[in-house]
């Protein structure tokens, strides 16, 4: 893993992204590519009202505002010891950072804590992101101090194509974890699935591992991952995103969707 997207925006986030970014960055050696986006209000737009005369003044503002930004992370990012470089782009967040991330090995976003209510909130994009491209997001709860990677990981796996991706993808991390916890939880409506075929994967890549088969007592699924996760200890989670539609899973519910909203360990991401 060498090359970590960073997505720069000033909220209450910005901190702990930045600190996950330079983690992963030493423990692989890897690059971090600082990723900008300065939102356009519509009025960018010609309309017939005249709005859009306003629109340079309002982008210089925008801009000089983001600038400021850029002039206190970078003065941080220099005492970091790492290796670097600085993109910004106008338009969306996320169209702008999955344009970036086209050859980026990973994505560090922020997970909000609780709904946006004001500017500093963190944007609430890590689902979009997930989803919306074919590179990995590291999602980090707004309040983290960085991501022990060295620490203890927790896969959680459920044999879908979705959990397949995010542990080929989270493999260079999961090489340097301390140990490597493989979490099923048992349901017995699922059609049977080799649960032996995850270890059997690390393994074939020199990462060992323990099995773990964690009873549901009739709970949701994710109180049952959150009793692992706090049970093992573990410091950060392997997981697939969005097994089901997401529109199904905003209607009834769903795993993804619930360690989105409750997660206080980074979640490593795919679909």
């Amino acid at each position: 893993m060498k090359s970590v997207l960073l997505h720069i925006h000033d909220d209450r986030g910005a901190d702990s992204r930045l600190q996950a970014a330079c983690d992963i960055a030493r423990a692989c050696n890897a690059h971090v590519q600082c990723v900008q986006v300065t939102p356009m209000p519509d009025l960018i737009a010609p309309d017939i009202y005249a709005g859009s005369g306003f629109a340079p003044t309002i982008a210089a503002e925008l801009h000089a505002i983001d600038e400021a930004f850029r002039a206190r992370v970078e003065s941080r990012l220099d005492r970091e010891d790492i290796a670097w470089d600085w993109r910004q782009v106008d338009g969306d967040s996320i169209g702008g950072l999955l344009s970036a991330a086209r050859l980026a090995d990973l994505i560090v976003a922020t997970l909000p804590e609780g709904r946006r209510t004001d500017s500093l909130d963190p944007l609430p994009i890590v689902a979009d992101l997930a989803l919306g491209g074919r590179t990995p997001v590291l999602a980090v709860p707004q309040a983290a101090r960085g991501v022990a990677i060295i620490g203890r990981a927790l896969v959680a796996w459920d044999g879908s194509a979705e959990s397949c991706a995010a542990l080929r993808a989270a493999v260079p991390l999961l090489r340097l974890a301390e140990t490597v916890d493989i979490v099923t939880v048992e349901e017995a409506s699922k059609a049977a699935f080799p649960a032996t075929g995850a270890p059997e994967y690390l393994a074939r890549h020199g990462i060992k591992s323990q099995l773990y088969s964690w009873p549901r007592k009739e709970r949701p699924i994710e109180i049952a991952l959150r009793e692992a996760i706090d049970s093992l200890h573990a410091d950060w989670v392997v997981m697939g995103a969005f097994g089901h539609s997401r529109w199904r899973e905003l209607i009834f519910g769903g795993v993804t969707r619930a360690m989105l909203r409750t997660a206080r360990v980074p979640l490593l991401l795919a679909h």
